[in-house]
């Protein structure tokens, strides 16, 4: 049997995108359970670009527990993907603020790239005793001066379907807030046979994204 490389398999779901339906919580996607949670983490420029450049590299799963498997994606294949277009309150369009004048992409204070749409990764993740693999693809990168943020999609090998979305985004008083919307459920008969552990394990995970953006700034 030929092996499927992790960035040529599609998306385990079908509504690809919904986690930006104003209405996800009141009409999800048939069969799925929406989530969603919005948290303060802070105040401040410093805050902000802390959590920001953290979401953009990774680093919010990272400092949750998980280790990080990258998918290296063939240039001619990154290159098709789309970055959307981003708008300010008035409608107008605003281009992304993570990429210099000649359109490349920034990098974090680490040295690691930036989110893009089309990114394949296999999460790691620590399950009791055990380490489960989670193969996801970022479906949208949201990238304006004032919010954030981006979905990842499943893909097939992960114990849920569905997507999650983590939205940065500053007010006037200069507060950041997280907002994590969700809808999933379980991907095969084995896992929603053990779907109660599933959400509990979901809502560990949502807390520890919270406090690895809300924790102490290094210096």
């Amino acid at each position: 049997m030929t092996r499927v490389e992790l960035w040529e398999r599609p998306v385990s779901y079908a509504a690809v995108g919904a986690t930006q339906a104003a209405d996800l919580l009141q009409f999800p996607p048939a069969g799925y359970r929406p989530l969603e949670r919005r948290v303060r983490l802070g105040h401040g420029a410093e805050r902000w670009d802390y959590s920001w450049t953290q979401l953009f590299t990774w680093g919010m799963q990272r400092n949750s527990g998980m280790r990080i498997e990258i998918s290296d994606t063939p240039g001619e294949v990154s290159e098709l993907t789309y970055t959307p277009v981003g708008f300010d309150a008035a409608g107008n369009p605003v281009a992304p603020a993570t990429v210099d004048s000649s359109g490349e992409a920034l990098f974090g204070p680490d040295g690691t790239p930036f989110i893009r749409p089309g990114d394949t990764a296999n999460l790691i993740i620590p399950f009791g005793p055990f380490h489960v693999g989670a193969p996801i693809r970022v479906v949208y990168v949201i990238d304006t001066p004032a919010r954030k943020g981006f979905a990842y999609g499943t893909l097939p090998g992960h114990p849920e379907s569905g997507e999650e979305a983590w939205m940065l985004d500053q007010s006037h008083d200069g507060s950041v807030w997280l907002t994590i919307r969700a809808f999933s459920r379980p991907s095969s008969t084995m896992w929603w046979a053990v779907y109660p552990v599933l959400r509990f394990m979901q809502a560990v995970y949502t807390r520890r994204y919270e406090r690895a953006l809300a924790g102490p700034i290094p210096s």
